[in-house]
């Protein structure tokens, strides 16, 4: 070898990236092997958060496990409840009532419009874009305002519970979620003017991060990652749950599968998830929003502190919960960041005998390797930020 080879030549060097990494969401690991800039492997570290979220359900009666589902994706608490309650409900053999589905499915889509609108205004902050996440952050604000209008929380709301909803959909919050869906479009639209038109927004995520479909597929890939190879899957269309097969709306897809079409497949759903409230909103009907079942659904809460039965009625229901019937379930939903899925193992008594979660950002992460090897180091903080990851659900 000459003196210039041996001068210009690299060696092969391992970098730690994180966990304390801004541009990682979160306590993630990644130890990177790397020749100058490119990256040659890549590993994920994850656990550093060691919940045992499952083991605790299995501890707790079931209605006291909701509040825990509002930790998992923290982000978008009502996808987390709606999963979780669902399989309960499986396991029970209950239908619950239209009313309860039409409110279930307008939370679980501006629980989608939400996390998508922190998807990416963190994602362009991580690619030095600022003022993107200071408008995601302010249109996310008026969802979360519905939030607490619907159920006086913001984040972690627990709002869903088994046999239905805690709480009525009140003229009022119809009236705020029709003035989000007349603001909101043109608010996207500014969006995508800002970033489509900035060179330096393309350059970072088209060609970036690229995975095929037969790849997203054999490693778990689901939800806007998936959708960006082009695989047309949604759990809503394909195994339809409350009343999505009743509704109007389109599934984006992409065609490159790069970080680039991760983000125009997030622009879509969050237009298509304003065209599914407004048909909710519009077909909602009247009606109770809990099963008539009292060993389910505990009483009204103004009628425990005047009637004695009533009283009676709330404290065996936090006290001792109730049965649900021996057997197993899983159930799954299309939260905003892919497939969540809860499956539960009854032995018949108040508590589930075994729990699992099925977690997006879990499964997801696993194909950080074959989106980055090949790429730069820079790349990696583009593809982390397109698959928006959140370690309350992958560290479970």
């Amino acid at each position: 070898m000459s003196e210039r080879e041996n001068i210009i030549s690299t060696r092969e060097v391992t970098l730690h990236m994180g966990p304390q990494h801004p541009s990682t969401h979160g306590v993630l690991h990644l130890i990177l092997d790397l020749q100058g800039e490119k990256i040659v492997d890549i590993q994920p570290d994850i656990g550093y958060l060691h919940r045992g979220t499952e083991k605790i359900a299995e501890n707790l009666l079931y209605h006291q496990f909701v509040p825990y589902t509002d930790r998992l994706d923290y982000m978008c608490a009502m996808s987390n409840n709606l999963a979780y309650v669902q399989a309960v409900e499986k396991l029970l053999g209950i239908e619950i009532t239209e009313r309860a589905k039409y409110i279930r499915v307008i939370s679980a889509e501006l629980s989608r419009i939400a996390g998508h609108l922190l998807a990416l205004g963190s994602w362009a902050l991580d690619l030095g874009a600022m003022t993107i996440l200071l408008y995601a952050m302010r249109d996310r604000e008026i969802v979360l305002d519905i939030f607490e209008q619907l159920c006086g929380a913001r984040m972690t709301l627990s709002y869903m519970r088994v046999g239905g909803v805690r709480y009525d959909f009140t003229d009022g919050v119809k009236e705020s979620c029709e003035r989000l869906l007349e603001l909101l479009p043109g608010r996207v639209a500014e969006y995508e003017k800002i970033l489509i038109g900035n060179r330096i927004w393309i350059q970072r995520n088209r060609g970036v991060g690229v995975i095929s479909a037969e790849d997203a597929i054999a490693l778990g890939l689901s939800g806007p990652a998936l959708r960006a190879s082009g695989v047309k899957w949604d759990i809503r269309k394909d195994e339809p749950y409350l009343v999505y097969d009743r509704l109007e709306f389109d599934i984006p897809t992409g065609e490159n599968g790069d970080c680039f079409d991760r983000y125009n497949v997030r622009i879509e759903e969050i237009k298509q998830s304003m065209r599914i409230i407004k048909q909710a909103l519009k077909g909602m009907p009247d009606g109770p929003f809990n099963v008539d079942m009292p060993q389910i659904v505990p009483p009204p809460k103004p009628e425990v502190y005047t009637n004695m039965e009533n009283l009676i009625h709330h404290f065996k229901y936090v006290s001792h919960g109730f049965k649900v019937p021996r057997g197993e379930a899983y159930s799954s939903i299309e939260s905003p960041k892919g497939e969540l899925g809860v499956y539960i193992v009854s032995d018949g008594t108040e508590r589930p005998f075994r729990l699992k979660l099925r977690v997006p950002t879990f499964m997801n992460l696993q194909t950080i390797k074959t989106m980055s090897v090949g790429g730069y180091l820079a790349d990696v903080v583009a593809i982390v930020s397109s698959l928006d990851p959140v370690f309350g659900e992958c560290d479970k």
